[in-house]
């Protein structure tokens, strides 16, 4: 096992208010402890996350992969003991642990990665990221002020911490009595810890107002990670009429017959352009390009596609792939259908592996069972990161 990461969720939180602990409570839409976990799950290279629960509390996560739920003890350093003694028990124990607290919830998995990191290329056996006082400090009493302190070499803790799981284990075993957190206890032991950077989005929800500034930070953080996905989805439909040959999906197919349109009349790239355009919200092809308007008799219908392409570039998406069924009897489609998709890739920019053409009959039935003519469906997926 690589590393895993220690949750401890055991306490009671009674200073955050509310009718049960803070990790179990909703934030922006979710439980407390999901967005912590959630965090932890998607850093590289962690393999699994131990939770540390209140004994009473165990059936308030459902089992998932890669998590494994520990009952915890009477203090949080029994708690977090709980868990490295669990982790011991594996067959293939983890070279490092972060042990991080439930309630900092807004822990970025960037943020985690680099504290491990920290870790496996640093010198010392164990790493905390913190950040430096820069406020004034003074001491109290009574609600006066009673001397001021030295704010010089002063650092805020937060987790996740991170350790050579068998030195932190050792010094858990040794020590006894209570720790403010995992660094206490390893100092106790003689381990060095290196200072990182910390975060001061990295905040512990410890009072009710802390709900608040939680909330905010991570919905504008899901707004600026937010991936705007679309699908829009086109239609068309050409009758026969003379000719000798159609244009389907901008490839010329001999046939016994023509395809009649405004255009080209191509009802492959027709499809295909008004699920692009129908992606974006901008209507259809008749909408950029009115069959009212004479410049456009005749015209190719590459051009229509192109225009659509050009639109969502404007528009800020990608276009991530396309799909086109061709339903007709005949001509046969199947031997024409890597040009055109050569055809579509030149037109639209996109790999060929990104790209899909196939038919279908109606089984005669209807007007395309009938071959009075030709129908084409497409469906266009676009992305905006």
């Amino acid at each position: 096992m690589n590393a895993c990461v220690l949750i401890v969720a055991a306490g009671r939180g009674t200073r955050a208010g509310g009718a049960e602990p803070k990790q179990w409570r909703p934030l922006a839409g979710r439980r407390v402890i999901d967005w912590t976990l959630e965090a932890c799950l998607a850093v590289p290279g962690i393999d699994h996350v131990v939770v540390v629960l209140h004994p009473d509390e165990m059936d308030r996560m459902a089992p998932a992969p890669r998590i494994v739920t520990v009952p915890g003890g009477e203090t949080r350093a029994q708690s977090v003991r709980n868990g490295l003694e669990h982790l011991a028990t594996h067959a293939d124990p983890p070279g490092h642990v972060l042990i991080h607290d439930a309630a900092r919830c807004c822990v970025t998995p960037d943020h985690i990665a680099e504290i491990l990191r920290a870790l496996q290329t640093g010198t010392t056996p164990a790493v905390a990221p913190a950040l430096p006082v820069t406020d004034a400090l003074w001491r109290g009493a009574d609600g006066i002020v009673t001397s001021t302190q030295d704010r010089a070499g002063l650092y805020r803790a937060q987790t996740p911490q991170a350790f050579d799981f068998a030195a932190i284990l050792e010094a858990h075993r040794t020590h006894t009595g209570a720790a403010a957190d995992d660094v206490e206890v390893a100092r106790a032991a003689g381990l060095d810890v290196a200072i990182m950077p910390g975060h001061d989005t990295n905040l512990k929800i410890t009072t009710p107002e802390d709900f608040a500034r939680a909330a905010e930070i991570l919905r504008a953080r899901k707004e600026t990670t937010l991936i705007d996905i679309r699908t829009g989805t086109g239609f068309d439909v050409h009758r026969f009429g003379p000719g000798d040959r159609v244009t389907l999906c901008g490839v010329e197919v001999p046939h016994d017959r023509g395809l009649q349109g405004h255009s080209d009349a191509d009802v492959g790239l027709h499809a295909l352009t008004d699920a692009i355009y129908g992606a974006l919200a901008m209507g259809d092809i008749g909408r950029h390009f009115p069959p009212s308007d004479p410049q456009w008799k005749g015209a190719a219908s590459h051009i229509f596609l192109r225009h659509a392409v050009e639109l969502a570039d404007k528009m800020g998406f990608a276009i991530s792939n396309v799909d086109v069924t061709l339903v007709c009897e005949r001509p046969k489609i199947g031997p024409h259908a890597p040009a055109m998709i050569a055809a579509l890739s030149e037109i639209t920019g996109l790999d060929p592996a990104r790209i899909s053409v196939k038919a279908t009959t109606s089984e005669r039935l209807g007007f395309t069972g009938r071959e009075e003519g030709i129908a084409a469906q497409a469906v266009a997926t676009l992305v905006k990161p």
